[in-house]
């Protein structure tokens, strides 16, 4: 019996390769930030940080000021910064923490230079310029009027100047071309003026790995960090899967033919048919879209995914696989001997993105290191999961 009803285990051996991989593609003297947003995407933000701060991460990209006030109340000390927003009341923990803030109008910018001036501090400011993402960030034809207020307000320092390529296929998609070309645009304006200060940065993990040029002065990377690149871009193979997840039988049941199974009756049985019942649901993190598509593995063998997943529980059709006992370890994401299922197998079974299904991983479900004693990497796994065969939609970092 394991110890668990529903785990995941992050493997921060893996971890440390992939960010060895990534530094490799970027050379030595740039910088990394981490992004580890939606608890590092499902995988744990605070003990991400602390291992990745020991394999030359040199700071961390969120997407709320309660992330980033949570890695500083676990003690992490380096770089953070709010990539996307923040709302107004949140902006005086985030001055008084050294959280950097990413500012997008020239209210922001006032606003956040009256707040350092009562609390007679700086506040760190990276600009952010909408080159073609169309969500936040500041239009190139407004970023030097942007540049020149946060130059002239003295309680506001400008740490960095960044832009969000939209492209799920890096530097492979013309856009990304489009984008880098209003961007170089506004970073000339400002050496010109000089108003740049700080690192610029652009470059996410499908950008890292399709050779976007110039990388700028740090990058970003996200999923990529993780194990997973988008869409099975160049340079997939060399990643390690951080996350597994794993759940154990609770329940064995044996239906007549005809017998229906969960909600709806989406699943009749067609045969005399051994269910198997697994204490993990779409609260814990599997999609309700896997209900008659997905599968797991028990006992090394795959097993289709029967009946709706329900909230707390799934069912498994486990009928051609001998010796099954309640207790036995089923793994949703992973190796079990010879197979596996990979993260984005999984997703596409769901018809989703990867980041989706690592990002939902629930609360209760119990995070379990593993790894981690050694500062160097280990040594590549001999083999390595099976990918996806088919390309998977894609978004984010």
């Amino acid at each position: 019996m394991e110890a668990y009803r529903v785990w995941a285990e992050i493997d921060l051996d893996a971890l440390a390769w992939n960010l060895a991989s990534i530094r490799r593609r970027i050379g030595a003297n740039r910088a990394v930030m981490l992004v580890v947003k939606a608890d590092a995407y499902g995988h744990g933000a605070v003990a991400v940080a602390h291992h990745a701060l020991r394999h030359g991460v040199d700071a961390f990209g969120v997407g709320t000021s309660a992330e980033a006030l949570e890695l500083r109340k676990a003690g992490v000390r380096a770089r953070i910064l709010v990539l996307g927003t923040i709302v107004e009341d949140e902006a005086p923990a985030c001055v008084r923490h050294g959280v950097e803030i990413a500012i997008h109008s020239a209210d922001r910018c006032r606003r956040l230079q009256a707040l350092a001036r009562r609390m007679d501090t700086r506040a760190r400011v990276h600009l952010k310029v909408d080159t073609g993402m169309g969500r936040l960030g500041v239009l190139p034809e407004r970023a030097m009027a942007l540049l020149e207020l946060v130059h002239a307000s003295p309680n506001l320092e400008l740490a960095g100047v960044m832009t969000h390529v939209s492209a799920p296929a890096g530097a492979l998609d013309p856009h990304t071309h489009g984008q880098m070309g209003q961007f170089e645009r506004v970073l000339a304006a400002a050496r010109e003026r000089g108003l740049l200060k700080g690192p610029v940065h652009a470059a996410n993990s499908a950008c890292i790995f399709t050779g976007l040029d110039p990388l700028y002065d740090m990058v970003r990377p996200g999923i990529s960090a993780y194990g997973v690149l988008p869409g099975n871009l160049p340079g997939a193979e060399e990643l390690e899967p951080v996350m597994s997840l794993h759940t154990q039988i609770v329940f064995l049941k044996d239906l007549p033919a005809g017998a229906p199974v969960g909600y709806g009756g989406t699943f009749v049985a067609k045969r005399a048919t051994r269910i198997a019942i697994l204490p993990i649901g779409y609260h814990d993190g599997m999609s309700w879209r896997l209900g008659n598509r997905g599968a797991a593995l028990v006992r090394g063998a795959r097993a289709p995914i029967v009946g709706r997943v329900s909230m707390d529980y799934t069912t498994l059709d486990v009928t051609a696989i001998p010796q099954v006992r309640v207790g036995d370890r089923v793994t949703l994401i992973g190796r079990q001997g010879e197979r596996a299922i990979r993260l984005e197998e999984l997703a596409h079974a769901a018809d989703t993105i990867a980041y989706e299904i690592s990002c939902a991983v629930g609360q209760r479900v119990e995070r379990v290191y593993v790894g981690g004693e050694d500062v160097l990497p280990r040594r590549r796994a001999q083999s390595t999961l099976q990918r996806s065969p088919e390309p998977q939609p894609s978004a984010g970092t």
